[in-house]
């Protein structure tokens, strides 16, 4: 026989597992990543601007958002949409002026909240004025701030200095015939790569970010900032051909030699936050490197191994079907270790350059037409990355639980510089013409970064209430039926429990953020079960919770002993996608379709 059960909300708040660690405000914090281009437009040029953001600041707080990050705003060229940077100290006009981040700025400061910046210093734009003075000859002050290197001759042939790849494919090197040297560039030819090795260049660096700090920004987000320090002696790479060249760029000889220097010069003195992407990197004792507390470095870092779960050998283009299990490894491994070592964990499975969840860690046949469905995913994913344990990202629309580009679009809607290339590569390969292409496009259709970046859906006018205009990317056709005017007063939507689940995690913010963590269940049939455990408000008593999460499409039973409730016949919930209500059979708590309970558990 089924038992129903509706338990009453405990209201204890709890902290750590074992000890009292460190504790900041960017520990706690909930930020929200905005992409500008796609957020919210008000001049009617469709794309997204400052304005639309002060205009959407009190949508943000309602969410409990604690920060904002916007993706780049600087002035650009926009061959990657902002992350080729030529002006470092000015807002780009598609964006608006710098009396818009001034408003911004003080908008957000007088919500309680803070502003964290993209900082991209890796590479600037090849229009930034130091490439435009480097690429005139030897002889130009700044002739080394970026990496030249002279051509080899191959059989009479000039050829690039070695056989590295862009990311973007390609080669990673361009000729200069001014200089009769090549630079390099690991992404677009338009993005040269800055050369580390110049104290000048360093010191240039160090002063744009004071000129923000001192503007009153509250940290940085650090752009593939583990590639800034490359082995000098550039060899090829193993292999026929071009070949990835990150083994001799990822975290290479210098790297922490310069983000300790970028701290004691630029950051020190500031109370904010400093966040690394650190691509290429899956050893945890490597990234505890950049973020241990002693190290004096970051204070956390992107690393991948969660939003490349469903990645195939060769690159994110071939897939390999999700597995609850996998994900489950991979919390379960960075979890213990940051807690165990005294290093810092970022919360985050969406971004600009991610798919949307909902469509990628199930399968979207579930969520793509079936909007209760989709609602359910939405609230799942958000249980099961809110309750772990470090800083939370929250990328904008997936709060609203946003899918990927609809199926029915034509290669013609994308319009990354990464899908079209990889597309036009793959054509070429076959031949070019009517060649067939729909796998290519089924791998895109899950992984185009694309699928990210469509505007965001306000409400169910035309263009989803992103502009007034024509869009610079298309918006979902899903946005008469899924936008945050339905969400945003409607308690049961996806935003909603977004918001509940924020004010959670303050209020459990001892245990939540501080606390210890257990693996339960890892995966098995589905369902994915962890434990957190912490002292209560610095004193010496504990408690505990257990977050258990349903993966599948249909119920399945999970042993309430593994939670170890005691003898209750079932524990408190203080949180879940069905609402408080449970069932319980023969000991076995039965949990519906995509469904997330967090309960009160035992010490």
């Amino acid at each position: 026989m089924t038992l129903l059960i509706n338990p009453t909300t405990t209201n204890t708040t709890t902290t750590t597992h074992g000890r009292h660690p460190h504790k900041a405000w960017w520990k706690s914090a909930a930020v929200y990543q905005i992409y500008p281009s796609s957020f919210a437009d008000t001049n009617g040029d469709g794309i997204g601007d400052l304005p639309g953001i002060i205009a959407k600041l009190d949508y943000l707080h309602k969410l409990n958002v604690d920060v904002v990050w916007l993706s780049p705003i600087y002035r650009s060229p926009q061959k990657d949409m902002g992350y080729d940077i030529s002006d470092y100290r000015d807002v780009d006009p598609r964006y608006g002026k710098m009396r818009d981040l001034d408003a911004l700025l003080e908008g957000l400061h007088n919500r309680g909240m803070r502003l964290v910046m993209d900082l991209v210093v890796n590479h600037t734009s090849d229009e930034h004025p130091w490439f435009q003075e480097s690429k005139q000859d030897l002889t130009n002050p700044k002739a080394d701030w970026y990496i030249w290197r002279p051509p080899r001759y191959i059989s009479g042939v000039r050829c690039a200095p070695n056989n590295w790849e862009s990311v973007f494919s390609g080669p990673a090197w361009t000729y200069v015939p001014a200089r009769g040297q090549y630079y390099l560039h690991l992404f677009l030819p338009g993005q040269p790569d800055l050369n580390w090795e110049v104290p000048a260049v360093r010191e240039a660096v160090y002063d744009v970010m004071r000129f923000w700090l001192d503007k009153g920004v509250d940290g940085f987000r650090m752009d593939v900032i583990n590639l800034i320090s490359k082995v000098q002696s550039f060899p090829d790479a193993p292999g026929e051909g071009l070949q990835s060249g990150m083994d001799y760029c990822a975290n290479g000889p210098r790297l922490h030699e310069f983000l300790r220097e970028m701290r004691r010069c630029a950051v020190e003195g500031y109370d904010v936050l400093t966040v690394g992407e650190m691509p290429c990197v899956t050893d945890e004792w490597e990234v505890l490197k950049a973020v241990g507390r002693e190290r004096g470095e970051l204070d956390m870092v992107f690393q991948f191994d969660i939003v490349s779960v469903d990645w195939g050998s060769g690159s994110k283009f071939e897939h390999r079907q999700f597995q609850p299990k996998v994900l489950a490894e991979v919390v379960n491994r960075w979890q213990t270790f940051m807690i165990e070592n005294d290093g810092w964990n970022t919360l985050f499975d969406e971004n600009h350059d991610q798919p949307r969840t909902v469509s990628r860690f199930v399968d979207r046949k579930y969520t793509d037409s079936d909007y209760e469905t989709r609602a359910k995913v939405a609230k799942l994913l958000a249980t099961f990355l809110v309750c772990q344990s470090g800083t939370v990202y929250v990328y904008q629309g997936q709060e609203l639980g946003m899918r990927n580009c609809p199926k029915e679009w034509p290669i013609a809607e994308y319009k990354d510089i990464e899908t079209i290339n990889y597309w036009n590569k793959v054509l070429e390969e076959r031949g070019g013409g009517d060649a067939d292409m729909s796998d290519v496009m089924a791998q895109i259709q899950l992984k185009a970064r694309d699928n990210g970046r469509t505007p965001m859906q306000w409400n169910d006018t035309a263009h989803g209430g992103f502009t007034t205009g024509t869009p610079w990317m298309r918006v979902n056709d899903d946005y008469t039926c899924w936008n945050a005017a339905l969400q945003t007063d409607d308690p049961n939507s996806a935003y909603s429990y977004w918001a509940r689940m924020l004010t959670f995690r303050r209020e459990f913010c001892d245990i939540v953020v501080y606390g210890g963590f257990e693996m339960l269940t890892g995966g098995e049939g589905g369902v994915i079960a962890y434990r957190r455990k912490g002292y209560v408000g610095g004193s010496e008593k504990t408690a505990a919770i257990v977050v258990v999460l349903n993966f599948e499409p249909r119920s399945v039973g999970w042993k309430l002993e593994e939670g170890r409730f005691a003898k209750k016949v079932v524990p408190d919930v203080l949180l879940g996608t069905y609402g408080t209500t449970v069932f319980v059979e023969q000991g076995m708590l039965i949990l519906r379709p995509f469904e997330a309970v967090v309960l009160d558990a035992c010490v």
